[in-house]
């Protein structure tokens, strides 16, 4: 996936009210973005940190940007916008770069399922059945340690997904939980049982049902983002 227009530089000066991030461009311009991530950014919001945006052309939108990377204090790249995470894993998925899902004849997104009013990001359809595929974008590393951690804050939202993927692999449903890692320098991922337990007891829960756990790792720049390689799940 490559930036629609080159993202600018500059230094963050606060992330606020979830939505907004201050910053000052390199060219000395100071801006309110939008900042479109809703967790706790733990490690990415770091104030003098060097951010990347995309400079927005229009008029009828209120804010003259939108945050997309970060330069951690460990000297990495993460993508903030967690919208990207669905599309990095679409074009991996159509590109035939996920092996373990290679096959479907049909890819749907937003699909409502499960009895706790739930929609997984994809259903994948195959000659003899269905995948349901939820994805999660993480960003949140811990020192120079190569292992990132999801979550960056409790999610009860992220627990009841898990719940809804267990239901359907106890049914003879392929269910998928695919860790998308949006930060460079990563080596494998573990559930952040430190910040959620509640959500680390729910993946093992979900595993021990049936549920499958992938993690792919991105190559990111300011010009591209990819999904590129699979990496070990350490639970």
């Amino acid at each position: 996936m490559r930036f629609v227009t080159p993202l600018e530089q500059g230094t963050l000066v606060r992330r606020y009210k979830r939505f907004l991030a201050d910053i000052v461009t390199d060219a000395g311009e100071a801006l309110c973005i939008h900042c479109p991530n809703t967790g706790s950014m733990l490690n990415c919001m770091g104030e003098g940190a060097r951010v990347w945006f995309l400079r927005n052309s229009d008029p009828k939108r209120k804010l003259p940007g939108t945050w997309e990377l970060v330069e951690t204090p460990q000297g990495r790249l993460a993508c903030v916008n967690t919208a990207r995470a669905n599309r990095l894993v679409e074009e991996a998925l159509l590109a035939g770069v996920i092996e373990e899902l290679n096959g479907f004849t049909a890819l749907k997104r937003e699909v409502a399922y499960g009895v706790e009013n739930s929609r997984v990001d994809f259903r994948l359809d195959y000659p003899l059945g269905s995948a349901f595929v939820e994805v999660k974008s993480v960003t949140l590393g811990f020192g120079d340690t190569a292992v990132a951690a999801f979550p960056d804050a409790v999610t009860s939202r992220g627990a009841r997904h898990l719940r809804e993927l267990a239901a359907l692999a106890r049914d003879g449903v392929r269910a998928v939980q695919l860790y998308c890692v949006n930060l460079t320098g990563i080596e494998a991922v573990r559930p952040a049982s430190e910040i959620d337990p509640l959500y680390t007891a729910a993946l093992r829960d979900a595993v021990e049902a049936g549920v499958e756990v992938l993690a792919y790792g991105v190559e990111l720049s300011p010009e591209e983002i990819r999904l590129v390689r699979r990496l070990p799940v350490i639970l």
